[in-house]
């Protein structure tokens, strides 16, 4: 759900404890704080308990002939 509500609302949730910087892992943090950004994709996971995984890949609707 709140991978849903952020792309609806426009904001990206913070990568929580971020404190140093990895420069060979060229990867697009958002530390320590959300920001405002629109994005038509986003991808949730969630592990649970011995081995229960599960990942979602989900993308705004866009009606056809039309962009986001």
């Amino acid at each position: 759900m709140a991978t849903f509500l952020s792309m609806q609302n426009g904001i990206i949730p913070p990568t929580i404890n971020y404190e140093y910087e990895d420069p060979e892992c060229d990867l697009f943090y958002v530390p320590n704080n959300a920001i405002e950004r629109e994005f038509k994709v986003a991808m949730s996971n969630s592990f649970g308990f011995g081995g229960t995984n599960a990942c979602i890949v989900v993308k705004k609707y866009a009606p056809e002939g039309r962009t986001i």
